[in-house]
């Protein structure tokens, strides 16, 4: 979906300028200044009103680039408000990621993102109002058809909202099918019992970049109910043992809104000739040194509000698949000391050193022909270190 290869982050897929030049198309056509975009700067978060802002830095790139998107780093990052006064956000760890310390803004100001390169650039989002979001009613998930689905439902007793936006984070356990007992150490080139063991389950992190938007500007009261927000497959290894989702809650103005209805259009319903025809998306951000110079991205300034729910394996249908996600990765695979059909026959050290010395294929466990030791099962480390599919650190909600 990321149609031009901009790095956006989570929330900004591509298809910001440039898309009218896709209209009318029918077949796969890629333009030229498509695969040689200019490096238009991309600013990807919010102004949070309540708490710590986070903003994202970089560049567009082509999309056929197998690079990763380059961030714009050391950059001078500020949010201002209307009488001049100004916070500053710091680079983070994260290059061409900037935060600033937990804050309230003052809901009788307005604000916006100013914005330095270290090149001299000046940047600035237009002064907008702060919002702030109503509270997640309800998080729920019912079962049909098609699946696990999960639906958010909220409400603005005071009809200030109206114009809603989430995002969904996902997070899984992932258990390997293997614990090892012993490792190779290349530089002794032998097999001994293992130091460290390999952990036993992981968790598996997903940022939804799916546009998930609504209004309630055409009912009589500012309600949402069960708006969907996610869905999962039977058969998804996500829901191997336990899940968890949290649904982020954002408010948004009516020209913010706007925008990310444009950018779901741009995004997701481009394909056919009666699809709405891609139009170029015009953000809040405005290059002060060079007017002419085109932005992507809109920075507004509300507060959020979020659910989180967990599923264990119990609380689905006994029929279900269930999927782990390592079924090609079973039965393992044997390393035998001494080969058949290999005149004359290695030495074990040289098998050893052969199939483990690379770190590809670990060994898993000793195996033994006769009484003797005749080799080692194996499998390649995507199989046995689950630290390849998520992270071995436990979320503090879990």
């Amino acid at each position: 979906m990321n149609t031009f290869g901009f790095s956006v982050g989570r929330a900004l897929m591509g298809c910001f300028a440039l898309l009218a030049l896709l209209a009318g198309c029918t077949d796969a056509y890629m333009p030229d200044v498509i695969g040689t975009p200019p490096g238009y700067l991309v600013v990807d978060g919010f102004l949070n009103a309540q708490g710590v802002t986070t903003i994202r830095l970089s560049r567009a790139f082509a999309v056929a680039s197998k690079a990763a998107a380059p961030v714009e780093t050391r950059a001078a990052v500020t949010i201002e408000d209307n009488t001049g006064a100004r916070l500053l956000l710091a680079e983070t760890s994260t290059k061409g990621t900037y935060a600033s310390a937990s804050q309230q803004l003052n809901l009788n100001r307005q604000y916006r993102l100013r914005i330095i390169t270290l090149a001299g650039k000046e940047y600035a989002s237009a002064f907008v109002p702060v919002k702030i979001t109503p509270a997640v009613d309800n998080l729920t998930w019912r079962i049909n058809g098609n699946g696990l689905n999960f639906y958010v439902s909220a409400h603005d007793a005071a009809n200030a909202t109206q114009y809603y936006r989430w995002e969904t984070d996902e997070t899984w356990e992932i258990r390997p099918p293997y614990a090892p007992v012993v490792e190779y150490v290349t530089a002794a080139r032998a097999i001994r019992p293992i130091a460290v063991p390999y952990p036993t389950v992981c968790y598996g992190n997903m940022r939804s970049n799916a546009v998930l938007i609504d209004k309630t500007t055409a009912l009589t009261q500012d309600v949402v109910s069960d708006f969907p927000v996610k869905q999962l497959l039977p058969a998804s290894e996500r829901l191997y043992t336990r899940y968890s989702i949290l649904v982020q809650q954002h408010a948004l103005t009516k020209d913010e809104y706007a925008y990310w209805e444009l950018l779901k259009k741009n995004t997701e319903s481009i394909g056919t000739l009666f699809d709405p025809q891609p139009a170029q998306l015009t953000g809040n951000v405005r290059c002060l040194t060079s007017p002419d110079e085109v932005v992507l991205g809109f920075v507004g300034a509300h507060s959020v509000s979020e659910k989180r729910l967990f599923i264990s394996r119990t609380d689905l249908p006994a029929g279900w698949p269930r999927i782990s996600g390592y079924e090609n990765c079973v039965p393992p695979d044997t390393v035998f000391l001494k080969p058949k059909g290999m005149v004359p026959p290695p030495k074990p050290e040289e098998v050893l050193l052969t199939a483990f010395g690379p770190q590809n294929m670990l060994p898993i466990e000793e195996i033994y022909i006769a009484g003797f030791l005749g080799g080692y099962t194996t499998k390649p480390r995507d199989c046995v270190d689950c630290r390849t599919r998520g992270a071995a650190t436990r979320p503090s909600f879990w």
